[in-house]
């Protein structure tokens, strides 16, 4: 369980953007558990001597073992006007991963449904027909070889439960750690899923805002540095 200090990305006004680490749920765990939206208001409380609630909107998620990028709206204007940008699909979505294997083709573009298994918390490839079914797709691009692995970078077009881990393992190229999708390999904290980058449109003064987040340590042990 993670409980070390939170890396700012970026703050201002009405925004605040975060690295998130492996380990850390984004929210909506019990409440001794913690989570990066509660860390955050901490920081804002503390930082800006804020008295009583402070509210801060989840406008992007990544799953727990998943590192990077998290913007959270300091206003509920900013938060509509993102949450408008993000359905509108108008937000760039960059992640980077390392798959098992050498990744064929080099470049391709994914489209899949997927559906939810609540009992096992996770998802699949299913028929459109199936009610419930969802619309996924990205496309991804390798960008270097790690060995015998794969490391590439994904574009996200939507932003479905588990979209990248699983469509990548359907493919037979699991996520390095990832178990839930079939990855037997060990990955030093969380899996080897990062998002790398994110660009959307400033709520409030409209002008392209770039979020990138280091890459964590773990993958300097791979040769993957950046």
């Amino acid at each position: 369980m993670y409980s070390g200090p939170l890396e700012i990305l970026y703050e201002d006004n009405h925004l605040l953007a975060v690295s998130k680490p492996a380990g850390l749920p984004t929210m909506g765990t019990a409440a001794a558990v913690p989570t990066l939206l509660a860390m955050a208001k901490e920081y804002v409380r503390s930082r800006y001597h804020k008295p009583g609630n402070v509210y801060l909107g989840v406008v992007s998620r990544l799953d727990a073992p998943v590192t990077g990028v998290v913007l959270l709206a300091r206003t509920s204007k900013a938060a509509r006007r993102l949450t408008d940008q993000f359905r509108g699909g108008t937000v760039q979505k960059t992640y980077w991963a390392i798959v098992e294997g050498g990744v064929q083709p080099p470049s391709n573009r994914c489209v899949d449904w997927v559906g939810k298994d609540e009992r096992h918390r996770r998802m699949h490839i299913v028929g459109p027909a199936l009610p419930g079914a969802q619309e996924a797709r990205l496309s991804y691009r390798r960008i270097a070889s790690v060995g015998h692995d794969s490391l590439v970078e994904v574009r996200l077009e939507t932003g479905r439960k588990h979209q990248i881990r699983l469509q990548l393992a359907h493919r037979g190229y699991p996520i390095l750690g990832d178990r839930k999708y079939g990855s037997p390999r060990r990955w030093p904290a969380g899996i080897a899923l990062h998002s790398r980058r994110l660009v959307v449109s400033h709520p409030v003064h409209g002008v392209p805002l770039e979020l990138e987040a280091p890459l964590p340590a773990a993958w300097r042990s791979f040769g993957v540095v950046g």
